[in-house]
């Protein structure tokens, strides 16, 4: 028997928690000078090699992707992918405000971020959304091939790290790769379609 989908409320808490952890991680990480992978990582090492801000260039990155999600994940998926890169977008401006760092080692950045960030990915996901871009392309890997969707993405994020060397001091991609690894391993150990029954 087919368990029964998430509320409305229920999709909302969960993506409204998901972007705000997911945000909170992103100022962890920045503030350390680190980078991540995903759409996200793409967004930080634009910023970091242009000076625009995150935000906006995560939000646009992630519009092609939208029509990848319609067609193939319907529009259930895609509008509640859109809620949750909008909801990450504006808080990931907007809490820099009320959030700032007087110490923060990058090793210890690395482990918060994957943590925190993990757990809010884990939200999103579940609630029936990702946050766009490589997170679409990963959930639709694993729904229609069986492939995990952290290690997916863990594969994208390869890629990603590699580029970053250009940009970024050797040791703080090194640091990063370690908040990556536990993003990806969260997700690849917990988000199981044969474990969680929920929709």
């Amino acid at each position: 028997m087919e368990a029964p989908r998430h509320t409305a409320f229920e999709d909302a808490q969960g993506l409204a928690a998901g972007a705000l952890m997911c945000a909170f991680g992103l100022i962890i990480l920045t503030s350390a000078g680190l980078m991540t992978g995903q759409t996200a990582g793409l967004a930080v090492l634009i910023s970091y090699a242009t000076g625009w801000g995150f935000a906006p260039v995560f939000f646009v990155i992630n519009i092609p992707f939208y029509a990848l999600a319609f067609a193939r994940m319907g529009l259930r998926f895609t509008f509640k992918t859109f809620a949750a890169v909008a909801a990450l977008s504006a808080l990931a401006a907007g809490l820099p405000a009320f959030v700032s760092f007087d110490m923060l080692h990058p090793g210890a950045a690395a482990l918060l971020f994957g943590a925190v960030t993990g757990a809010g990915l884990l939200a999103i996901f579940r609630h029936g959304a990702s946050l766009g871009g490589v997170g679409i392309v990963a959930l639709l890997a694993q729904e229609r091939l069986g492939w995990q969707a952290g290690w997916v993405q863990l594969g994208f994020d390869a890629v990603l790290f590699a580029l970053a060397f250009a940009l970024i001091e050797p040791g703080l991609v090194v640091w990063s790769l370690l908040g990556a690894v536990v993003v990806n391993a969260i997700l690849g150990i917990n988000h199981r379609r044969d474990r969680y029954i929920g929709t």
